[in-house]
């Protein structure tokens, strides 16, 4: 505790000893995971149940049945909080799925916690929990994310008390959220499971009314902080005093009558300080429940003043545009799976962030422990809170009634926390019907938090026109073509390149905008990890990954229309080993020399946004409404085979899109399906007065475009729709009377198309 925890607990003498002599039983060297699991929801009174407990997986699921909620020694031994299938556990069961485990243990309750109301907590079990104190049944929770609290006043005896939980894990359902937990075994970008209790338990005294939860808004402008608080017990008589502390000095104080779920405070701020993304300051916070003067219950939390606000495409903090260096973590631990071996290990990924010159992170599907998001708070390090919603099929209703559910509790849990810049809890979505109903459900974030921007989904589709904030995912490798594909958004700042371009219910709406996944990269390093991959298939050395990551940085950096970038990700998982770190957080080169890249200022921070409303007209039209007429060879031709002299009367002609069916997005016209393809169109220009001139393009995979002899572009990888890109070259390229476009696509694996068209542009007013 520090002295300004102690300072708060002032409620007399008494209930400060007996707070600390729990909290010596916690903090036990014996105790993993010692520290309370809630800084910003911490009673004086509690009681860690980590350690040892009896476990048995239940094959049959039939405990229930057999008698396992009382009475009966499991068969083996687990340390909680880690899931039996990490080494931490003791048990390292990885390779085994586990629909139905047990727990049991014994506890007293301290003589301190006596003559009060005692809640049962757990901060995770994934994924259903049923729980029995005594062989008495005390309740239920669906939800492997969120925490939840059980009264067990009733329940419990002097002396010995017997503590049995039923976790039910069927991560193959399809009706409960895994992220990026495993069905099978793990590979790809899916790894070890995560079964049953992950985070810390623990008993905590309470008074006859008390505080249930509270929603902090704060109001930088203003120098106050709006308390919205939710009482439990008799309201009669029982008021809340909350005091607010800036170190040692008390900066404001008011008492308010309790009342139920509607219990209101404003606390005017004698001092106002700003918490700001690397400029953190944190004020101390106490809620007290009295009657009659007496304390009858105190919870210590602390909240910052930080002010969020979306301007057209900027995206402000305290009033400031703030380019959002992130990386994407996703909370795995070698040794504790989805669990952090200490609260060390926690601040120390932060750290490790910030070194290589990270300001925050995507929490990339994982609803993270509280003490990470603590942690993030006390840095000044901004995060995204995200929701594991992969392994879920939201096709189903039970399984979006799940979701909706475990979202609003995890909104509840981490509103408070200044770190969390924004919410976004979907995550590569498709085009189904359903995943734009699960949006529009999803909305209700905007109504539950009206603080923090709503992210519909990262990446892919974006059907809920009112999203606060519009992003892609893009792993192009090549530097040049990444830059191609974002070069008219930061002219216009109109249109940007996403996922599904073509989905018309996916439009751009003028949001803040970020690539908020990229990279990926996997740099050779002389350390054996075993097998393992990286975005872009072969591993880089040093030198040349250098140059790939900051190619495709500075491509964000040096747009005033990108609010930032998140670059995957931040350690290796198992085998996707392209984490600046490895596994076991480890540097695989000086983290300065990304710091270098990264933190220079962006200028998205000190440049104005570019909004330019162009008006287009076709030049050279795509074969997307009639196909189009194209000369072409599958055989690679003879050098020069781009310039407008070269004799191609032998190739063959064929009308435009070329490609498969199945590939998404095209219009076919003639089929290809060979690795390379080479076309050649001839065009006439009467008058070549366009101010601007783009390339409207489907193309997949790599293309290199020339006109008049020139190469005017070069894109990599693939899309899955028409997108145009404005193009500088191009328009210098052309001229008055005969033109030619050749085109060379070069296909590697999957589906396979190209066709291209150019259009002309000219300034229009709005």
């Amino acid at each position: 505790m520090n002295t300004t925890t102690m300072r708060c607990f002032k409620s007399g003498f008494i209930a400060l000893l007996a707070g600390a002599l729990l909290s010596a039983v916690s903090l036990r060297a014996d105790v993993p995971r010692p520290e309370h699991p809630r800084p910003d929801f911490q009673r004086d009174s509690w009681l860690n149940l980590n350690g040892e407990w009896q476990f048995e997986v239940d094959g049959k699921g039939d405990g229930e049945t057999r008698g396992l909620v009382s009475g009966h020694d499991l068969a083996l031994k687990i340390i909680v909080p880690f899931c039996p299938e990490s080494q931490l556990s003791g048990l390292a069961m990885a390779t085994n799925y586990m629909p139905h485990v047990w727990y049991r243990r014994q506890f007293q309750v301290p003589a301190a916690m006596h003559g009060q109301r005692l809640l049962l907590n757990f901060g995770a079990v994934d994924y259903r929990a049923r729980v029995w104190v005594n062989g008495q049944f005390v309740g239920e929770h669906r939800g492997g994310y969120v925490p939840f609290a059980l009264e067990i006043t009733g329940a419990v005896r002097d002396g010995d008390n017997e503590l049995v939980v039923h976790a039910i894990d069927e991560i193959r359902s399809g009706l409960q959220p895994a992220g990026k937990q495993t069905h099978t075994v793990s590979q790809g970008c899916v790894y070890t499971r995560t079964t049953g209790i992950w985070q810390t338990v623990w008993l905590e005294a309470v008074g006859a009314t008390y505080l249930r939860e509270f929603a902090l808004t704060p109001d930088l402008d203003g120098g106050r902080v709006i308390v919205q608080a939710s009482m439990d017990g008799p309201m009669k008589s029982a008021t809340v005093r909350l005091r607010a502390f800036a170190g040692e000095k008390k900066v404001a104080e008011e008492i308010v009558p309790a009342a139920w779920r509607n219990t209101l405070a404003v606390l005017k701020l004698g001092k106002v300080v700003p918490w700001h993304p690397g400029k953190p300051f944190l004020y101390d916070l106490t809620i007290e429940t009295l009657r009659d003067g007496k304390v009858m219950d105190s919870v210590h939390s602390y909240f910052g003043l930080r002010k969020i606000t979306i301007e057209g495409n900027r995206f402000l903090i305290n009033n400031k545009p703030v380019f959002q260096r992130l990386v994407l973590d996703q909370g795995f631990y070698p040794d504790g799976i989805y669990t952090a071996p200490t609260d060390e290990a926690l601040r120390h990924d932060i750290e490790l962030s910030m070194a290589a010159g990270f300001n925050g992170a995507r929490l990339h599907q994982k609803v993270f422990e509280p003490r990470l998001l603590y942690w993030a708070d006390k840095l000044g390090y901004v995060v995204w809170g995200e929701f594991p919603s992969w392994g879920i099929n939201l096709g189903k209703a039970e399984a979006m009634v799940a979701f909706v559910d475990e979202w609003r509790e995890a909104l509840r849990r981490d509103r408070n926390h200044p770190a969390i810049i924004g919410w976004c809890p979907l995550n590569e979505t498709g085009t189904n019907e359903y995943v734009a109903l699960t949006e529009t459900l999803l909305a209700a974030t905007q109504t539950m938090d009206p603080t923090r921007p709503l992210l519909d989904s990262s990446g892919y589709t974006h059907f809920l026109p009112e999203t606060d904030v519009f992003d892609c995912h893009d792993y192009t490798g090549d530097p040049k073509k990444f830059a191609a594909r974002y070069e008219m958004f930061g002219l216009t700042g109109e249109n940007p390149w996403h996922n599904h371009p073509g989905d018309p219910r996916s439009r751009y709406h003028g949001q803040p905008y970020f690539v908020s996944e990229y990279g990926g990269i996997r740099v050779q390093t002389d350390r054996d990890t075993g097998k393992g991959w990286g975005y872009g298939g072969q591993s880089l050395d040093l030198k040349e990954f250098l140059a790939r990551y900051k190619g495709v940085t500075d491509a964000q950096l040096d747009n005033p229309n990108i609010c930032g970038f998140c670059y995957t990700q931040l350690t290796d998982i198992e085998q996707e080993q392209n984490g600046v770190y490895f596994y076991d957080r480890k540097p695989k080169y000086d983290p300065a020399l990304l710091r270098a890249i990264n933190a220079r200022p962006a200028a998205y921070e000190t440049q104005p946004p570019r909004v330019r409303h162009i008006a287009w007209s076709t030049l050279v039209p795509t074969s997307e409404q009639a196909a189009q007429e194209w000369w072409f060879t599958t055989s690679r031709p003879a050098d020069g085979w781009f310039k407008p002299g070269f004799d191609d009367a032998a190739w063959q002609a064929g009308k435009g899109g070329f490609g498969t069916t199945t590939t998404p997005g095209a219009v076919v016209g003639t089929t290809w399906k060979t690795d390379d393809i080479w076309l050649r169109r001839h065009f006439r220009i009467e008058k070549p007065d366009a101010a601007l001139a783009g390339l409207r393009i489907h193309h997949d995979e790599d293309a290199e475009v020339y006109v008049n002899g020139k190469k005017v572009a070069e894109f990599g990888g693939f899309v899955q729709n028409y997108f145009a890109t404005m193009n500088e070259p191009l328009r210098q390229a052309l001229r008055e009377g005969d033109n030619v476009l050749a085109v060379h696509c070069h296909q590697t694996v999957g589906g396979q198309f190209i066709d291209v068209g150019i259009e002309a542009g000219v300034d229009a007013k709005r």
